[in-house]
């Protein structure tokens, strides 16, 4: 499976489906196009509630992760989420802001900061560029 479902975990379980979805598609693990399974097989396969699998498929596809075609299945999005650089910088900073709280207090400096986000970075998307 593309994704771990930590019971145990304080994060719901459909918002975990869903994080691990969206990153398999980042990794690449999952491609566009690729067949999704459906809300009962997925269900049954990591017995967790339908609810809960439909939640997440429905969270996913209002972000254009996935799409649902009436009668032929569930797909990885073929054409995602076509947001302008406004709406992402707006999306994106206030999960930057959260890191950067949390770098203020284990006291790291803005280089370090800036060095490690840069390392993460390039690291992310050479991993991507292998698959």
């Amino acid at each position: 499976m593309w994704f771990n479902i930590d019971q145990r975990s304080s994060t719901p379980i459909y918002q975990q489906l869903v994080e691990g979805v969206k990153e398999a598609v980042a990794k690449g693990v999952l491609s566009p196009g690729d067949r999704m399974p459906s809300v009962r097989e997925l269900a049954t396969r990591i017995a967790i509630n339908p609810n809960t699998i439909a939640k997440a498929y429905q969270e996913l596809e209002r972000e254009a992760v996935i799409e649902t075609l009436r009668g032929r299945g569930t797909f990885v999005s073929t054409c995602g989420n076509q947001m302008g650089i406004e709406e992402k910088k707006k999306k994106i900073a206030p999960m930057l802001n959260r890191i950067l709280v949390e770098a203020y207090h284990m006291q790291m400096e803005e280089q370090e900061m800036l060095s490690l986000m840069e390392e993460t970075v390039r690291e992310w998307y050479r991993e991507r560029r292998q698959r």
